[in-house]
């Protein structure tokens, strides 16, 4: 399974703010998207998946032309999203969340099930019958990843995973992420934190403004302080 997005701009109303973004994800890779808060990380996830109004360009997944599908057609195209602010059915238990997320198995894809997910997420083994409301941040981003997977998608968008999470949270999440790839899946995850991209990622494409500033491994970004110095410092 193979991403590829090319020409991709994006508006809000009238505002441009995506410039003819690029970026190639093979089967089995982790891409990071990495860019500071405005950068256009979350609206390039929004433009791939078909929840921003305006879009233009090419997004082809699997050889299937995306580019002007609406957001459920992607969906069962084998493309999750994870969005940043999570979106978890508060009254709705950990098991119940998991079922709402529930799809067919798809060829080529891992095939999940509650009790994989538990073994990947061992926190939500513990709460199955715990509402989503009374789980901690870091449980929440757990279960959002859970329910996504039980779509059964080939790749997956994760926008901002390690965003606001405890350390000890963030390397269950990066063992947890590492362990999808293992699975074959394919990920794009978009990312302030460079460190915690070093821990899972393959590729890496920097943004500035809506605009691409870097593409390579995260290898010849290591040795490109001039970009992180640019774009990635605080």
């Amino acid at each position: 399974m193979k991403l590829d997005v090319q020409g991709l701009n994006g508006w809000y109303g009238p505002a441009h703010i995506l410039f003819d973004v690029a970026l190639q994800v093979g089967p089995g890779e982790v891409v990071a998207l990495l860019g500071r808060n405005g950068a256009g990380k979350s609206t390039t996830f929004r433009a791939i998946v078909g929840l921003l109004a305006k879009r233009r360009g090419r997004i082809t997944f699997d050889g299937r032309d995306l580019s002007a599908a609406p957001t459920h057609d992607v969906v069962r195209a084998g493309l999750g999203y994870v969005p940043e602010d999570r979106r978890i059915f508060t009254d709705l238990t950990v098991e119940e969340n998991l079922e709402v997320g529930r799809q067919p198995t798809r060829e080529g894809a891992p095939a999940w099930t509650p009790e994989r997910l538990y073994a990947l997420f061992p926190n939500l083994g513990t709460m199955r019958g715990r509402p989503g409301g009374r789980m901690s941040g870091g449980e929440q981003q757990m279960l959002t990843i859970a329910r996504t997977l039980m779509g059964n998608p080939s790749l997956v968008l994760l926008d901002e995973p390690s965003e606001g999470l405890a350390p000890k949270i963030v390397e269950d999440m990066a063992h947890a992420i590492r362990a999808l790839k293992s699975e074959g899946l394919s990920i794009v995850l978009s990312e302030q934190n460079l460190h915690f991209a070093r821990l899972i990622a393959d590729k890496a494409v920097v943004l500035e403004r809506g605009r691409v500033r870097f593409a390579g491994t995260i290898a010849e970004l290591d040795a490109s302080p001039e970009i992180r110095d640019a774009y990635l410092a605080v």
